[in-house]
């Protein structure tokens, strides 16, 4: 969807990569179990330093946050601002030397971290309700709800525009995500009070049969939370497509068309990665 608010000279190029940025959008969640350090990337515990506006008092540069609080402490409980920052940075230079694989995976590790930092339950250290008896809610807010009434969003959005201060601007993200969680977990408390016994149903998944979220308690949570999931998701699109073209505009408006000879062939790799996907990976909506 990100791609529909790029200007002409950038939208070729992502339109004709889209398959290749959409299937490369997973590796970060693949790399958590791979690569040390890349799990703090996908979220901040803003609630472990303080409970009520965090965004507001918490150090937005990294420098001044590692003095305040130890790199360590930062990477325990989440850098997905700074992380995006650096993404950003590494997007820019990619971008500047015409480099057509970097360009394409990394536009799509952005586009990922953008997204976690736009999950109201990536903002805190009750990611997955399991403080509140809650186990589960994280899957159901990102995946289940998008899953049954994502096709009834509105997704028009407008052209991506240059953005002065990226950082403040994935910062005031974190701070409406983080907003939103208080909301997010009460109104799953008290429909579960209200529906008990019909919470959960089962449902077909290929060979298997799961326990699911039911539709009608979905419904009821998705129609309690207004268009919540809705505006974030679009706000993660647009963000994305301004942050693609910001590094763009920083590394001079390269040309993005590239000839035959300086493309390369990704889908032997995307085909090792679907291989490799595993089903802790594909339940990846138990953790941050």
């Amino acid at each position: 969807m990100a791609i529909f608010t790029l200007p002409p000279e950038m939208f070729g190029f992502y339109k004709a990569n889209i398959g290749y940025i959409k299937d490369f959008a997973v590796r970060p969640d693949q790399r958590r179990y791979a690569v040390e350090g890349e799990a703090p990337r996908h979220y901040i515990d803003l609630d472990h330093w303080e409970t009520k506006a965090p965004v507001d008092t918490m150090p937005h540069q990294w420098d001044s946050a590692v003095a305040k609080y130890s790199e360590e402490k930062l990477l325990e409980y989440g850098i997905v601002p700074w992380h995006i920052q650096t993404v950003t940075g590494w997007l820019t230079y990619a971008m500047k030397k015409r480099d057509y694989e970097k360009i394409i995976k990394l536009s799509a590790d952005l586009g990922h971290y953008i997204a976690d930092a736009h999950v109201p339950l990536h903002t805190t250290e009750n990611y997955n309700g399991q403080l509140t008896n809650q186990k589960g809610i994280h899957g159901l807010w990102e995946s289940r709800l998008p899953e049954l009434f994502a096709s009834d969003y509105d997704f028009f959005i407008g052209k991506a525009v240059y953005l002065d201060d990226p950082l403040e601007t994935i910062w005031q993200a974190v701070g409406e995500s983080f907003a939103a969680k208080d909301t997010v977990l009460a109104l799953e408390n008290a429909l579960t009070q209200q529906m008990p016994t019909t919470k959960y149903s089962f449902e077909r998944r290929g060979a298997s049969t799961v326990k699911v979220y039911s539709r009608e308690f979905s419904q009821a949570y998705h129609t309690a939370m207004g268009t919540m999931v809705e505006r974030r998701m679009k706000k993660a699109i647009y963000t994305t497509g301004c942050f693609w073209y910001t590094a763009w505009v920083d590394a001079g408006q390269p040309d993005l068309n590239f000839i035959n000879a300086q493309r390369k062939d990704l889908q032997p790799e995307i085909d090792s990665l679907r291989s490799l996907m595993s089903s802790e990976i594909k339940g990846r909506m138990e953790t941050h």
